[in-house]
C-alpha cells in the first residue's frame, strides 16, 4: 500500500496533495484558506467526488450554489464546472477522488 502523497498545488489560497499510487483514480487532499476559494474549472471525460471532512463553505456546479459542510459527497458529472468556495473563518478540508490523471 502507497501513502506517499505530494504536494501538487500550493499558493495562499489552498495546499492540495495528490496520491498517484493507483492506475485509474487519483486521490487528492485539498486544505482551502478561510475567505478563498479554488480556480473553478470544468472537463471534458472526467468523474470527481468531492468528500468535505472538516469544516463548511459553498460549491458552485454550473449555475447552482449551495452549502456543503463536513459529510457531505458532491457528484461531479463530466464536463460539469465545479468550485468550492471557503466563505468561513476556519480551513475548509475536502477530498476529492477522479478518474484518469490530473488536468487541472
Amino acid at each position: 500500500m502507497n501513502n506517499e502523497w505530494h504536494v501538487v498545488k500550493k499558493d495562499e489560497r489552498y495546499v492540495v496533495l495528490d496520491n498517484s499510487s493507483l492506475s485509474k483514480l487519483v486521490p487528492s487532499i485539498t486544505k482551502l484558506n478561510p475567505n478563498k476559494s479554488t480556480s473553478g474549472h470544468k472537463h471534458a471525460g472526467q468523474e470527481e467526488v468531492y468528500n468535505f471532512v472538516k469544516g463548511s463553505g459553498m460549491m458552485k456546479i454550473d449555475e447552482d450554489i449551495f452549502p456543503v459542510s463536513k459529510g457531505d459527497v458532491i457528484l461531479i458529472e463530466d464536463g460539469q464546472f465545479h468550485q468550492v468556495i471557503n466563505n468561513s473563518k476556519e480551513n475548509l478540508y475536502f477530498v476529492c477522488v477522479f478518474d484518469g490523471k490530473r488536468s487541472h
